[in-house]
């Protein structure tokens, strides 16, 4: 597909009051299943390309529809469902006690104002990445040739069979969730062993929403976390247990807690290296690129004859909407200060705040914008860049406060992750923005009605995201938290970021264990590079996976490099087929219906929880068929997966004998 914009057709419509309308309704379904999804594993996953195939469905029944139309849907839709990952900060207010459920008001303005800002920064870093470099941005491409074919005539067929597999791959994953419920298939597996005079464990979520994120992640990031899993399982976790074990012991819950308590801070180190790395190689192509954007805004200024497809929201606005939203943040963070411990140094932290979120937020939308480019938004160093922007909040507010006195240390990191939760959501928008856009320039939109749609979706995402974080709080809770349950979720990286800076705080910190993460993951990168050059970036070992696969719990990680070589096998197989893009398409579909299936239900399950006000309110049978459980979701996982790309395949090749007939 050619990379040069297409205009639209003249007169066309584009941001349209249906397609706010639709795009804040896809909003509803994808944000949801978001938040689940990265509460539950740590990831969440692109929602362009099935909020545009939804989008194309409904928006066919209108006669006047056009391709920009359905591109400020999914823009809007794909806003949304990116700031969800707002989750992995906020829920650590409520892992250390110092919220017992997400106030309404703060949530959603700390979700908007952040989102807000990150929208503000990708516009300037537009010309930069998107026009004035020659980045892939694999997802932003995909969803433009989406578009394309979908807004064609002979593409109606086509988004018929897009929107029936992803209902199909929703039913399956929802319904094998259904019966994890019921207890009468297992939703994990998990055995631990001993390994000399230590152990460590095996075990593997039965999720087929991880499939799915498997193959939406592809091989090299299934292989990279399959490295970090052989590193903190195979060799660190022993090594850290040897000796460890008393003989009459629980091997069980010794293991788990090192792993939890020593292990995956090894794997925070490995995340911090891998985006420090980033975001030196692209300093001065980020530098050199907002020169030039700026110099072409004065260009348009002073007269200069400027195509519509050129067109961005102006740098006064830009600036102006920026330094406005300081005055919202800085009251945010004075209110969440008052009648604490630490309000008496109230006006210094807030200040050193502001400049904060002014200054990291730039660069840290220029390193995810830059990597959403390079690798897609959905492998975009969220959590690592995570890592630096708590530390050097803590270490920033810690060296502003001074000596922290007795009762302080809660206030303190509760502030640090809430000023933190600001850049963070500079960082995920910014990293799905300028996908977005890149989407936008290949299918002839106006910049500047995408990038009032991209404000809107951080409107409706805000809105949204607060209720389902609270359903999700009533109804399970976070691991670690006061009273979380028996089916708590994970939160990872929640509980790795404000465990981070407790330890700044308490100066408690195992600085030791996060430096040999450094070292391997300096190690893993210096290999990453090699392997790049040697095999003309054919190959890499991406270091923020490696770090990914070493710090999340196996149970939450295996289940994804099977569903990266599911993924593997079928585009091997669709490389043969007449047309190859529409049946890998058609499987990308299927795996995101597989998360929102299981995400969406969930949700729907946390719902049934909070109004039964039991654990397992859908449970059938009793803990002496767990291990028929588990033999039985084990074969039922397998052939539902077999099962369903089988019939993807056959469903592709019977539209590809149509299509020549």
């Amino acid at each position: 597909m050619s990379g040069k914009p297409a205009p639209a057709a003249p007169g066309a419509r584009e941001l349209t009051v249906r397609g706010v309308v639709i795009g804040g309704l896809i909003t509803l379904v994808f944000t949801a299943a978001n938040v689940y999804l990265g509460l539950k594993v740590g990831l969440t996953f692109a929602t362009s390309i099935p909020a545009a195939v939804i989008s194309m469905a409904i928006l066919r029944s209108f006669r006047d529809h056009s391709v920009v139309e359905n591109n400020i849907v999914q823009t809007i839709a794909s806003a949304a469902g990116t700031l969800s990952a707002i989750i992995f900060v906020l829920p650590g207010l409520v892992m250390i006690g110092w919220w017992t459920g997400f106030p309404y008001w703060e949530t959603a303005l700390v979700t908007a104002l952040g989102g807000v800002l990150g929208v503000m920064y990708s516009i300037p870093l537009r010309r930069a990445l998107v026009t004035g470099s020659d980045l892939p941005f694999p997802e932003g491409v995909a969803a433009a040739e989406v578009l394309r074919v979908g807004d064609s005539a002979e593409g109606e067929e086509e988004n018929r069979r897009g929107l029936l597999v992803i209902i199909v791959g929703g039913l399956a994953s929802a319904g094998f969730a259904l019966l994890a419920a019921m207890k009468v298939v297992a939703g994990s597996i998990e055995r631990t062993f001993r390994v000399g005079s230590g152990g460590s464990m095996v075990s593997a979520s039965l999720s087929l929403a991880l499939i799915g994120v498997g193959h939406l992640v592809g091989i090299t990031v299934g292989i990279a976390m399959i490295v970090g899993l052989v590193i903190s399982f195979g060799v660190m976790l022993p090594l850290r247990t040897a000796g460890q074990i008393p003989a009459d012991g629980d091997l069980g819950d010794i293991v788990s807690g090192i792993f939890t308590s020593d292990v995956r801070f090894v794997g925070a180190g490995a995340m911090a290296v891998a985006a420090v790395w980033t975001l030196a190689k692209i300093a001065l192509p980020i530098a050199r690129g907002v020169k030039e954007a700026l110099a072409a805004t004065r260009a348009r200024d002073e007269g200069a004859e400027v195509p519509v497809q050129e067109r961005d929201l102006s740098m006064r606005m830009v600036i102006g909407v920026t330094l406005a939203s300081m005055l919202p943040i800085g009251l945010l963070l004075w209110l969440f200060v008052q009648d604490t411990p630490i309000a008496h140094h109230a006006v210094g932290m807030v200040v050193v705040s502001i400049l904060f979120v002014l200054l990291i937020g730039l660069a840290v939308a220029g390193v995810c914008g830059y990597m959403a480019g390079l690798i897609g938004a959905s492998n975009s160093p969220i959590s690592g860049v995570g890592i630096l922007i708590v530390i050097a909040a803590a270490l920033l507010i810690k060296v502003v406060h001074g000596a922290q006195a007795p009762g302080q240390g809660n206030a303190l990191i509760a502030y640090t992750l809430f000023t933190a939760a600001v850049v963070f959501g500079v960082a995920t928008i910014s990293n799905d923005n300028l996908q977005d856009l890149k989407t936008g320039q290949l299918v002839g939109a106006t910049p500047w009605k995408q990038q009032v749609a991209l404000v809107i979706g951080v409107l409706f995402g805000s809105v949204i995201i607060p209720p389902v974080l609270q359903l999700l709080n009533t109804s399970f809770g976070f691991a670690g938290a006061p009273e979380a349950t028996g089916n708590a979720l994970a939160a990872p990286q929640a509980a790795l970021l404000s465990s981070l800076a407790k330890g700044v705080f308490g100066g408690d910190l195992n600085w030791g264990l996060l430096g040999l993460g450094a070292a391997v993951g300096a190690v893993v990168v210096v290999i990453d590079e090699v392997l790049g050059r040697a095999t003309r970036n054919r190959m890499h070992l991406p270091p923020l996976a490696v770090g990914m696969g070493m710090y999340l719990p196996m149970g939450l990680t295996l289940i994804i490099p099977v569903g990266a070589v599911a993924g593997l096998l079928y585009d091997r197989w669709a490389a043969g087929t007449a047309d190859p893009e529409s049946s890998k398409r058609l499987s990308t579909l299927a795996a995101t219906g597989l998360i929102v299936g299981e995400s969406l239900f969930g949700v729907a399950l946390a719902g049934i929880v909070a109004a039964f006000g039991e654990e397992e309110p859908l449970a059938v049978v009793g803990p002496g068929f767990t291990t028929a459980s588990e033999v039985l979701g084990a074969l039922v996982f397998a052939g539902a997966t077999i099962g369903l790309y089988l019939w993807v395949k056959r469903l592709s090749v019977r539209a590809t004998a149509r299509a020549g007939a």
